[in-house]
């Protein structure tokens, strides 16, 4: 087939669908094209920037005529950042280009055909991120600067009012900024690798309204470190902790791994439902924590707990989904491979003053090994978390043995999650699908999945 379009060349198209990221999706002579911007229904003209066998991907010149669902962005950098890619759609409309993408990936895989239900958006959907995270550098007029980086670039933009972070998170951001630059501290160099301040972290319990504001430094001291915690303690009084956090790693990572309490305990708490939780530096806590409550409830919900059921919760992290479901059965084990994150699930648990939890640290496999063959505990229920990748084969080939009643998938990724879905297909029946938005205006998903065993009475 030759390739009917050309680089660098303009054409005027017809916009057939969104994709996977949000972007339009056009059409010449059956040749796919994807222009980031575009939106279902309009009609563009469009520059190809890159041209690929399969198909090429265009730059949105004009729109000639435009969707009912285009809106003037409330952003002047979210193309630039990346972050909001959908800001320029309504939100309602967001949430139908959402569910769209996980049907089409269902429609192409699973052996049921099954209507994902409509995405569960939220009611305001702004100012709900819970971590800020800001790289702090030097501009091209050797000037400071703080902000967030320019898609696919370690380019800092500068943000003065971000619509997705918490207020008061971005106010003690700037204060910690506004001193670094009034002190004249060293800001670290990525090419020489000198300098001290790298990243301004801050993490808020949405509930509690406490904060922690964490510095990192890519150097053990830096210039008026003292003052700056004074600063911090009296013209910010809602921070309970400030943290040094020691990176002197060539490294994208954010965070390295040793911690300097300069103020306070070193973490902060904060309460998903009726449960407390505490937030350390390390510590993987769900960013937008009103949605977060959503995606629980829905999952226990599907599970169909009751007092005598055993809950195995795969990947279970700080132990957030079996603390929420404990209420609710005789006994939870939670298997997580990550040490720390199992620690912190073991205090949280003694936090809320729950006995019928246990948190093992380890991969699924041994897990499954020390419960079944060594305690002879069988789960009755299963739900799973995993990280973007996915179930590992062990684990779906583990989950298919036990052959429980009903397993629930709660994904981040729609795309392994139905290739997971599919794998399961074999013993279970794919009943609901519930997406749920947890980062409006991006591109990205969480869903829940309920499977039944076929033929279970």
């Amino acid at each position: 087939m030759e390739i009917p379009v050309k680089k660098n060349h303009e054409y005027e198209v017809e916009i057939i669908d969104n994709g996977y990221d949000g972007e339009g999706i056009a059409k010449i002579e059956d040749f796919t094209i994807f222009i980031p911007g575009a939106i279902k229904g309009e009609k563009c003209r469009i520059l190809i920037v890159k041209v690929n066998k399969a198909f090429a991907f265009g730059k949105l010149i004009e729109v000639i005529k435009k969707s009912n669902n285009r809106v003037q962005a409330d952003c002047s950098t979210y193309k630039r950042c990346g972050g909001c890619n959908l800001r320029h759609i309504k939100y309602e409309e967001t949430l139908n280009i959402k569910r769209g993408m996980v049907q089409n990936l269902v429609n192409r895989t699973l052996n049921k055909n099954i209507v994902v239900n409509k995405v569960i958006g939220m009611e305001h959907p702004f100012h709900y991120r819970n971590k800020l995270q800001y790289p702090v550098g030097i501009d091209k007029n050797n000037n400071p600067i703080m902000g967030v980086f320019a898609n696919r670039t370690h380019e800092i933009i500068p943000v003065t009012n971000c619509l997705i972070q918490n207020r008061e998170a971005e106010k003690v951001a700037k204060k910690v900024f506004e001193f670094i630059k009034q002190n004249d501290i060293s800001i670290y160099n990525e090419n020489t690798r000198e300098g001290a301040i790298r990243h301004i972290v801050v993490k808020i319990g949405i509930r509690t309204d406490e904060i922690m504001c964490i510095i990192v430094s890519n150097q053990e001291n830096f210039k008026q470190e003292d003052k700056l915690v004074e600063v911090i303690k009296n013209e910010c009084p809602k921070v309970k902790t400030i943290i040094k956090n020691i990176n002197n790693r060539n490294t994208n990572v954010i965070l390295g791994d040793r911690n300097i309490i300069l103020y306070g305990d070193g973490f902060i708490y904060d309460k998903l439902g009726e449960y407390t939780f505490k937030i350390s530096p390390m510590s993987f806590y769900q960013t937008n924590p009103i949605q977060t409550e959503v995606l629980y409830s829905k999952a226990i919900e599907f599970s169909k707990l009751d007092k005598e059921d055993v809950l195995y919760d795969l990947y279970c992290g700080i132990g957030t989904i079996g603390i929420f479901a404990s209420n609710k059965v005789k006994q939870v084990y939670g298997i997580e491979i990550v040490e720390e994150a199992v620690e912190a699930a073991r205090e949280n648990a003694k936090l809320n003053n729950i006995d019928n939890v246990e948190f093992i640290a380890g991969d699924v496999e041994e897990a499954f090994k020390q419960l079944i063959e060594e305690k002879n505990v069988k789960p009755t229920a299963i739900i799973v978390d995993p990280p973007r990748r996915g179930l590992d084969n062990t684990t779906i080939n583990k989950i298919l043995d036990l052959e429980v009643k009903r397993v629930v998938y709660v994904s981040c990724n729609p795309a392994t999650m139905v290739r997971d879905l599919k794998k399961l297909e074999e013993k279970y029946e794919v009943k609901e699908i519930q997406p749920v938005d947890m980062f409006p205006f991006t591109s990205h998903v969480e869903c829940v999945a309920v499977l039944e065993l076929k033929n279970c009475q």
